[in-house]
């Protein structure tokens, strides 16, 4: 039965998801969600392993993270039929922690992130989201997919590395490349996997494997408390890692709801997204999990490729990957590196925003998007900090975005000589950046003794604006020459009546 929407609820925008109860008493939802569930366990698995061995730990950390999270974040999060795990974007954040510090401060900077994420949530961040400009995404995004693929180089062209490794990578990328020309019905990076396990064992090909970078796991996850001194040392070491972890995977997880919103034209709860992110990461770090976010690509297999629209979707997602992994986990230990290579090569590569960096969408775009784009791209690469790099690309769309709109506001003078009245008209926005110069372009001197200054076309936002009026009218008195404004709106009336005379006006 379809629940009924008031009219004025936000929800009637949308179309309205099918819930677990309709799923679990209809045969036809119930076992696409559930063959959508298998086919994301099983894209996980390669994944999973490669962002642990980015993050510089066991493949079993990037294995319980999945896990862990994709049960939780079903019960959670707020936003259905979306893939949380282990991902490239906490993998980078984190890794200095695990190879400068060790595991048990890499798991407790996860559980502050976590729980940093919930402050967040509480505050409201997730409705800040609105703000990120566009070109901020992209940027993000674009970094995210340079960073995972720089991250390969070391298994690429490392001390040690073998001359196979790079005839078995290629051979991954052409299988990945080809495989879903043909058919779609088995992941391609799943088919790349076993033909190149297969190929190394067969012919006794001396390669790296997952096995040579830890062990897999061989028993379910365990509640644990991570080793390290609770001293105000140790929080001087962890939090700035936490604090990037907890806004990279907002930023990606909120990214990500607002991308399967669009593609099902239904509506996700952002905040409850944000407290699930939030939970999901603290019961990672609890069992031992190297931490993580929302999944755009899996989310993309799950919702667009396989269907999926409820929870159960991502809940057997985490189950079908925790049974795989202990049932098979000698087969995934004898897994070629090239072969996971191969899979993140393919990740970056579709992850990046090609039409983004095309000549004809340069040409469209304003010079300040692109500009902005660049910044946060640079920063991002530059500092290996996907959060540092987001900041500056915020920081930098304010820049271009209060330079441009400054010159948006102009002054007419008009003059009659009769009356012996100046009549000045402000037609624009004035705030800070617009009204910096707002003093400059009136004629005190050369004015008649009676000026009016129509402010009906204009509207202040802040008290940088009142503080520029105010200077104004103290150039006229100094001058002997009376001033008016008229014209104000309500809200520029009482906020300018509210802060005038009190903000040090001056010449």
């Amino acid at each position: 039965m379809t629940a009924v929407v008031p009219r004025d609820d936000p929800r009637a925008r949308y179309r309205i998801e099918p819930t677990v109860g309709q799923a679990l008493r209809s045969p036809r939802i119930l076992t696409r969600e559930v063959l959508a569930g298998l086919v994301v366990a099983i894209a996980l698995i390669p994944e999973a392993i490669a962002f642990s061995i980015i993050a510089g730990v066991d493949p079993r950390l990037g294995l319980f993270s999945s896990f862990v999270m994709a049960v939780a974040i079903a019960f959670l999060g707020g936003r259905p039929a979306m893939i949380t795990a282990a991902t490239g974007a906490i993998a980078l954040v984190i890794a200095p922690v695990a190879r400068e510090y060790g595991v048990d401060y890499l798991i407790a900077t996860v559980i502050l992130g976590g729980l940093i994420q919930i402050v967040f949530a509480a505050l409201g961040v997730a409705k800040l989201m609105r703000f990120i400009p566009r070109s901020v995404m992209v940027g993000f995004v674009n970094a995210l997919a340079i960073l995972i693929f720089t991250a390969q180089f070391p298994q690429l062209f490392g001390v040690d590395i073998p001359w196979l490794v790079w005839p078995l990578v290629a051979a991954g990328l052409v299988i990945m490349y080809l495989l879903p020309r043909l058919t779609k019905v088995v992941p391609s990076p799943l088919v790349a996997i076993v033909v190149l396990t297969a190929v190394v064992v067969s012919f006794g090909v001396a390669v790296p494997t997952v096995g040579d970078q830890g062990d897999l796991p061989e028993s379910l996850p365990q509640l644990l408390i991570p080793n390290v001194p609770f001293t105000l040392e140790t929080l001087s070491i962890i939090a700035p890692y936490a604090v990037a972890v907890a806004v990279v995977g907002l930023l990606e997880s909120l990214m990500t709801a607002k991308l399967v919103d669009d593609i099902t034209d239904t509506h996700s709860r952002k905040t409850r997204e944000a407290f699930g992110q939030g939970g999901a990461n603290i019961l990672s770090g609890i069992f031992g999990g190297m931490g993580g976010c929302a999944m755009i690509g899996q989310t993309m297999i799950n919702v667009k490729a396989s269907g999926a629209r409820t929870r159960i979707s991502t809940f057997l997602a985490g189950v079908f990957l925790l049974v795989l992994v202990l049932v098979l986990g000698d087969v995934v230990a004898v897994i070629p590196m090239a072969a996971l290579v191969a899979v993140m090569i393919v990740v970056s590569v579709a992850t990046f925003d090609w039409h983004s960096v095309r000549l004809s969408t340069l040409k469209r775009m304003p010079k300040s998007e692109t500009l902005v784009m660049v910044v946060t791209v640079a920063i991002t690469v530059w500092t290996h900090n996907l959060a540092i790099g987001v900041g500056a690309g915020v920081i930098a769309a304010m820049v271009l975005f209060a330079r441009r709109v400054a010159h948006f506001v102009t002054v007419t003078r008009q003059v009659d000589d009769a009356a012996g009245t100046a009549r000045y008209t402000v037609d624009g926005e004035l705030f800070f950046a617009s009204s910096n110069d707002l003093t400059t372009q009136f004629e005190y001197s050369r004015d008649p003794d009676t000026v009016t200054i129509d402010m009906s076309r204009s509207h202040v936002w802040d008290a940088s604006t009142v503080a520029a009026l105010d200077a104004i009218q103290t150039k006229y008195t100094h001058l002997g020459k009376s001033v008016t404004f008229e014209g104000m709106n309500d809200a520029t009336t009482q906020f300018h009546g509210r802060l005038s005379g009190g903000l040090g006006a001056g010449h």
